[in-house]
């Protein structure tokens, strides 16, 4: 019984990673599939040069809360199947597999960045803040939005290390694991991001909308 709780949990964290609101805020505003359009990605960037800013922001925000949310339910299940924190980081883990991998549109999905950070904001929120803080910084210099994700993203097992080995402040081990396997999926759902950043072709981030093409996450 134990055991089909927990999994019934994971799966849901899965299901609700896995809802494509890239997808359903661009058909609100008039866009029938976001995926036929710009990069193809339904990721927030992509809605903000396709659909516009404001899109862009419920994207932004629904895709972070995914994250958010199934944290914060998850805390509240009462099991003892796991230790609390490999439960949680499954559920971590299982939003963002969700996420990148949706059932509802043939495992084809966004590139897991925002609702990672939601996911590990509930759970590491200043570990968290520091890696927005770099990639704000790396999006400002280089205007490259796919650069400041890998950056962030790969940010997140480095803090984790730094502080272990620096400030001998031991944060359980299945963290840093789970951070190294979502930087590493980050870098993988970037990989032709990376091929345009090393050919010199990956468009600039620019605050018009509409109409720009490729180079974004989700």
């Amino acid at each position: 019984m134990e055991v089909t709780k927990v999994l019934a949990v994971i799966l849901g964290a899965y299901l609700v990673g896995a809802v494509p609101f890239g997808l359903i805020i661009a058909r609100l505003f008039g866009v029938t599939d976001i995926r036929a359009r710009g990069s193809g990605n339904i990721g927030a960037t992509n809605v903000w040069r396709v659909v516009g800013l404001k899109a862009a922001l419920w994207v932004y925000l629904l895709d972070i809360g995914k994250g958010v949310i199934v944290i914060l339910a998850a805390r509240q299940v009462d099991q003892a199947l796991l230790l609390p924190d490999l439960f949680l980081i499954s559920c971590a883990v299982a939003v963002v597999l969700g996420h990148v991998f949706p059932v509802y549109l043939g495992f084809r999905g966004g590139k897991g960045v925002n609702t990672a950070l939601g996911a590990m904001a509930a759970l590491l929120p200043f570990e968290s803040a520091v890696c927005v803080t770099v990639f704000l910084l790396v999006v400002l210099v280089s205007r490259y939005v796919s650069l400041g994700s890998m950056a962030g993203a790969l940010a997140l097992p480095a803090i984790i290390i730094i502080e272990a080995v620096l400030m001998d402040r031991q944060t359980p081990a299945v963290y840093l694991y789970a951070t190294l396997a979502i930087a590493a999926l980050v870098l993988v759902t970037h990989r032709q991001n990376i091929r345009r950043l090393r050919s010199g072709s990956e468009t600039r981030f620019a605050l018009r909308s509409k109409g720009n093409k490729a180079g974004d996450h989700g």
